[in-house]
C-alpha cells in the first residue's frame, strides 16, 4: 500500500468522524488515544489494531453492521454475528416479538429489518394489506413503499402530507446515522415532501418485554400484587 494514500479503514474512519461532526481531537479524547495517532490512522501512516477500531467504533456510535465493514476494511474478521430470527437461540426474542405484536391488536404492528422490510406482522395488518397490489407485497412488503406509494396506502390517507413528512424525516435521520447505501437508495426512491410538524417528528415510543419465562412470570406477579393492593 502506498503510505501516502489513506487506507480503506482510514477513509471509513474519517467519513464516520465527519458524519458525527467531531474533530480529530474530539474523537481522540472520546477514544482515549492521541489526535496524532488518529491522524496517522486516517491517512494510512499507521495500521489500526482490532482493539483500537472497536474502541473508535464505540466512540463514534457506529452501528454493528458498519463496525464489521470497518474491521473487514482493515483486514480483520467481523466482530458481530448476523443471525436469522429463525435460529434456535432466538426463540426468546421471537416470543417477545409475538407477544408485542399480539398485544397491539386490534391495531396493526410489524417487525421490520434494517431496510424496513416486513418480517412479521400481527393479524390486524391484513386489514391494511387488503387491496394492495402484489408488486408492493413481494418478495416482502416494505413499510415505506406501502405507506407512500400511490398504489399503496397513500391513496387512503387523509393526512398523507403529515405521514409522508414524519416517515421521510425518520428515514433520513437513519440514513445520516448509519451511512447505509441501501437505506439512502430507499430514501431517494420514496422521497418527496417534508416534515409537517417538529413535535410529531421527534416523538418515539419505547416498549419493554421480558426475554425469558422467569422474568415474564415475575413481572406478571408483581403487576398482580400491585392491582390487588390497590
Amino acid at each position: 500500500m502506498d503510505p501516502r494514500q489513506p487506507s480503506p479503514a482510514g477513509t471509513l474512519l474519517r467519513e464516520w468522524r465527519r458524519r458525527r461532526r467531531l474533530s480529530q481531537l474530539d474523537l481522540s479524547l472520546l477514544a482515549d488515544t492521541s489526535a496524532r495517532h488518529l491522524s496517522y490512522l486516517e491517512t494510512g501512516r499507521a495500521r489500526p489494531s482490532r482493539a483500537m477500531l472497536l474502541r473508535l467504533s464505540a466512540a463514534l456510535d457506529i452501528p454493528l453492521r458498519e463496525r464489521n465493514t470497518l474491521l473487514l476494511a482493515a483486514g480483520y474478521a467481523p466482530a458481530y454475528r448476523e443471525s436469522s430470527l429463525d435460529d434456535q437461540y432466538m426463540a426468546s426474542v421471537r416470543s417477545a416479538l409475538e407477544t408485542m405484536l399480539t398485544a397491539h391488536e386490534p391495531y396493526p404492528a410489524v417487525v421490520v429489518d434494517r431496510l424496513w422490510n416486513v418480517l412479521q406482522g400481527n393479524r390486524a395488518m391484513a386489514v391494511l394489506m387488503d387491496g394492495v397490489p402484489p408488486h408492493l407485497l413481494e418478495p416482502r412488503p416494505n413499510v415505506f413503499r406501502l405507506a407512500l406509494h400511490p398504489e399503496g396506502l397513500a391513496a387512503r390517507l387523509s393526512n398523507l402530507d403529515e405521514v409522508r413528512g414524519l416517515f421521510l424525516d425518520r428515514l433520513l435521520r437513519q440514513v445520516n446515522a448509519t451511512g447505509d447505501a441501501d437505506l439512502r437508495a430507499l430514501y431517494e426512491e420514496v422521497s418527496f415532501g417534508a416534515p409537517a410538524d417538529v413535535t410529531l417528528s421527534e416523538l418515539a415510543i419505547e416498549l419493554f418485554y421480558p426475554l425469558d419465562d422467569f422474568t415474564a412470570g415475575t413481572l406478571r406477579a408483581l403487576a398482580g400484587a400491585g392491582s390487588s393492593s390497590g
